[in-house]
């Protein structure tokens, strides 16, 4: 390599190093001036140009904010959501993927194709449907009489599972889904993207690896399970972490099938943070880093496999 071509080479590198440096703090800032926002007194928080560097580190800004409203019992909520839908769909979708992948069956493409065409039906269309089937009631004949089966009902309801009532004048109990985990989730528990990216994941197995262990008398779930999920643990950890972080960002389904204050999420719950009088923006930022915590610290975890799994296939070798 010459002197010149190793000047050159060089300088790449450090332009290469500065729009990288340049493009971070771009993306950095905002959650920078978050905390810098959630930190400031209100007189801080009025003044022109903004503050930059904080000069008092005012944390009762935290604690107004959880005193203004639960957000403890809000981010429980988002958290059991983001994780029943992002445990369905690694579920879901590793069997539907295996059986796509590994199993021979007639029309199998054309199934597969249609599966994946349901990801071009808008959410709009489907969002009727689904709070329908969710907040309709369902009758249970004569289940009030059944003092056993009515204290079985009352502790799925304790839990948040269920929601059902009774007519004492009637041997009748009806149950619903709304203000439940279950109505928070079960529209999403299923994944035609997840089995899209496990399923291509999985064609990179050798067809001869599976036949071989058939052949040994290895069943379809423990092939599954011990051999092509370890394998498939990039796809998995990207698809945990896409499902979580939208799952957790939701805002319009729990608005819809949610009426209890104890059943709201963090996305709504923030409203509750606003004044009507004034917006009290450092007391909004505090709530928002509070309930960023938890994707933080799921991409500090889950960044390694996800990188994984994002540059899968675009190296040979």
């Amino acid at each position: 390599m010459t002197e010149t071509a190793a000047r050159y080479t060089l300088l790449e590198k450090i332009l290469l190093y500065a729009l990288l440096t340049l493009m971070a703090v771009i993306i950095a800032f905002p959650l920078y001036q978050a905390v810098v926002t959630s930190l400031a007194t209100d007189s801080e928080v009025s003044t022109y140009p903004p503050t930059i560097i904080p000069k008092n580190f005012n944390t009762e800004n935290f604690t107004s904010a959880l005193n203004a409203a639960p957000i403890g019992r809000f981010l429980v909520n988002s958290l059991i959501q983001a994780s029943l839908v992002t445990l369905s769909h690694l579920v879901l979708a590793s069997l539907a993927a295996y059986a796509f992948a590994f199993i021979d069956f007639k029309f199998k493409n054309f199934f597969f194709v249609l599966f994946l065409s349901t990801m071009m039906i808008p959410w709009e269309a489907t969002i009727i449907p689904n709070y329908l089937a969710i907040t309709s009631r369902t009758p249970l004949p004569f289940c009030s009489d059944n003092e056993i089966f009515v204290g079985v009902l009352q502790f799925i309801k304790g839990i948040n599972v269920i929601n059902f009532t009774v007519d004492p004048a009637k041997p009748l109990c009806a149950f619903t889904f709304k203000d439940t985990y279950l109505g928070l989730t079960l529209p999403y528990f299923a994944t035609a993207f997840g089995t899209f990216l496990v399923r291509q994941f999985f064609m990179s197995i050798p067809k001869d690896l599976h036949d071989a262990a058939t052949i040994d008398g290895c069943s379809r779930l423990r092939f599954l399970t011990t051999i092509a999920v370890p394998l498939a643990r990039p796809a998995l950890g990207t698809l945990a972490v896409y499902s979580f972080l939208n799952t957790y960002n939701q805002y319009l389904w729990p608005l819809l099938v949610t009426n209890a204050k104890d059943m709201r999420t963090v996305q709504i719950g923030m409203a509750m943070l606003r004044d009507q009088e004034r917006l009290q923006f450092n007391l909004v930022m505090a709530g928002v880093v509070l309930i960023s915590i938890p994707t933080v610290i799921l991409f500090i975890i889950g960044n390694r496999q996800l990188i994984r799994g994002l540059t899968a296939g675009a190296v040979k070798g």
